[in-house]
């Protein structure tokens, strides 16, 4: 304004007694103030944006965390289903396996019962028919006493032998019957033995295929553990040098605390995490310790 009466004074205008010229002085003045003023809303409206853009980012930051948490809790809801599914199978199976070695049982018994009554029954054979040799033999006896007495000798000793090599021929028929039973024994137990055998070797398989899922697991959880770390760094970041942009950057002393705090999270989580990975190896040596016995 001051500009304008000197330019006015050196034109040999009187400014003073000319008013238009004055209120038009006065109207650019308070037009530029608005202008600045509006200017300074428009900076005003841009911060309070920018406020909100990052209050809607936090929240979306912990919905996405809640999100992580709850189908975390799914996954483990899910892996105890799991485990509660195996646990009836094997529960299943091993009624199955306790119910046919029952049968099993069953028959080797009535297999054993059979093999008891033939052999009775031959017994029983084998007493009827030395009881009609004997009625033979008797005959054989009344018929030789009328023969000369070295015939008789003779006969007898002839007859006796015979008996004797039947009497040796059945015990031998009897020693084999023994053996093969002995023989079917002994299968039925190698048997056994070899599907107890194959039924360890899977279960240590199965067992090694749950550590390989549990290792897996927690290798993820880990690294996504360690990429929201990251993340915030990147986003604590962004945020200071936003802050120094706008020329508002906090005071060092509350700066130095805040990276203080980071930086005992990070030790906590290093430390957490170096704690789970101990644990992982006594585990991994339990396991192997297990498959050695």
């Amino acid at each position: 304004m001051h500009a304008h009466l000197n330019r006015e004074r050196r034109k040999g205008s009187r400014c003073l007694s000319d008013h238009t010229k004055c209120r038009a002085v006065r109207g650019r003045v308070r037009d530029k103030e608005r202008e600045r003023e509006t200017k300074r809303e428009r900076e005003r409206q841009r911060e309070r944006e920018r406020q909100r853009g990052r209050e809607r980012q936090r929240e979306r930051e912990r919905q996405r965390e809640r999100e992580t948490k709850r189908e975390r809790q799914r996954e483990r809801e899910r892996q105890r289903e799991r485990e509660r599914d195996k646990e009836r199978e094997r529960e299943t199976k091993r009624e199955r396996e306790t119910k046919r070695e029952r049968e099993t049982k069953r028959e080797r018994d009535k297999e054993r019962e059979r093999d008891k009554e033939g052999e009775r029954q031959r017994e029983r054979e084998t007493k009827r028919e030395r009881q009609r040799e004997r009625e033979r033999q008797r005959e054989r006896e009344t018929k030789r006493e009328r023969e000369t007495k070295t015939e008789r000798e003779t006969k007898r000793e002839r007859e006796t032998k015979r008996e004797r090599d039947k009497e040796r021929e059945r015990e031998r028929q009897r020693e084999r019957e023994r053996d093969k039973e002995r023989e079917r024994e002994t299968k039925r137990e190698r048997d056994k033995e070899r599907e107890r055998q194959r039924e360890r070797q899977r279960d240590k398989e199965r067992e090694r295929h749950k550590e390989r899922e549990r290792e897996t697991k927690r290798g993820r959880e880990t690294k996504r553990e360690r990429d929201k770390e990251i993340e915030r760094d990147k986003e604590r970041e962004r945020q200071r040098e936003r802050e120094r942009q706008r020329g508002r950057e906090r005071p060092r002393e509350r700066e130095t605390k805040r990276e203080r705090e980071t930086k005992r999270e990070r030790d906590k989580e290093r430390e957490r995490e170096t704690k789970r990975e101990r644990e992982r190896d006594k585990e991994r040596e339990r396991h192997k310790e297990g498959e050695r016995e």
